[in-house]
């Protein structure tokens, strides 16, 4: 907290320097702590000029997760009810779904959002893990409590890709992902987004439920093993990327898919209808399904819960979990 609010002084003042002293009566803390802080801020890779003996000046607007860096654009969403109360910024973690989890198992409110410059132990799917590189994505989980039965938390997760999918779009038009169900995103071919959606709940209701969303942003190269199959919005449009724009367009998108489908008629429908008309490899893909018994047929779109079904010899078949591959 203290660190984005050191940035956010530093930016509101970017054309004068600003005294060591200033900062610590503004933080409430001593000038000894605030030059504690700014080092620590610059090996975070922000770039701020000066000493405790003159002051500081930032040199240029650092691209971190801040909540200080996303309030503004965030006002008049859930998750910019409370930024100073509800917003938790990691700058390493094991995983920001598990603090997610844990936090709203403890009472956390809804549009409380989690993110990490840096995961540790990041999760997809099943028992895959999630390559997290330090300030290279965005690495983000928000706890919803939407009221709805289980059965809706599949079309929740499908509306957070459709999110994703316009953030990527409004913060560069000329990048056209690709929805692959249920939870990734592809750019020519390759996943640079996966969402992961874990939730508590009765067997009517869901009591609480965590969206995380992990998106390759500013990476430039990936591990050998991954390079066939991962990639990066960078490494698509050849250009960098701001973060903090991208994940403030990821929040709003998701809060304007999150509060239709709660209160919009026809959001449901919508939401499926819209996923299957951005996602080439609804109808009419041959896909191998990794599941209990494989099995390959064509897609024939979605059903109205949102599983995807397949067309096989054997006749059509509902995907409810597993692996869906392109052949």
């Amino acid at each position: 907290m203290r660190l984005g609010r050191i940035v956010r002084l530093l930016m509101e003042n970017a054309t004068v320097v600003v005294s060591g002293t200033k900062i610590a009566d503004e933080i409430g803390t001593s000038r000894s702590e605030v030059w504690r802080l700014v080092q620590q801020l610059r090996t975070l890779g922000v770039e701020i000029a000066g000493h405790p003996a003159t002051g500081y000046q930032l040199k240029t607007v650092p691209d971190l997760l801040l909540p200080d860096m996303l309030a503004p654009a965030l006002k008049g969403t859930i998750f910019g009810a409370d930024v100073h109360r509800n917003f938790h910024h990691y700058f390493k973690t094991g995983s920001t779904n598990i603090e997610a989890m844990a936090s709203a198992a403890a009472g956390a409110a809804e549009g409380s959002v989690f993110v990490a410059e840096e995961q540790t132990a990041g999760r997809g799917r099943g028992a895959h893990s999630w390559e997290s590189a330090a300030s290279a994505g965005i690495y983000c989980s928000v706890v919803l409590r939407p009221g709805l039965p289980p059965a809706e938390a599949l079309v929740l997760s499908l509306a957070a890709g459709l999110a994703v999918h316009s953030a990527v779009r409004q913060t560069d038009p000329g990048t056209l992902p690709d929805l692959k169900w249920p939870n990734d995103l592809l750019l020519e071919g390759k996943k640079f987004c996966g969402i992961l959606t874990e939730m508590n709940a009765e067997p009517t209701r869901v009591r609480y439920l965590v969206v995380g969303i992990g998106i390759n942003v500013n990476q430039a190269k990936f591990p050998v093993e991954l390079q066939p199959s991962a990639t990066s919005l960078r490494l698509v449009s050849g250009t960098e990327w701001s973060r903090v724009e991208l994940c403030a367009s990821l929040l709003k998108s998701l809060d304007r898919e999150y509060r239709d489908l709660l209160q919009k008629p026809g959001a449901h429908e919508s939401i499926l209808r819209r996923f299957q008309e951005l996602s080439p490899m609804a109808r009419g893909q041959r896909v191998r399904v990794e599941e209990s018994g494989d099995f390959e047929g064509l897609t024939e779109g979605l059903d109205p819960q949102g599983f995807l079904q397949v067309r096989t010899a054997a006749g059509l078949r509902t995907v409810l979990s597993g692996t869906v591959r392109l052949i």
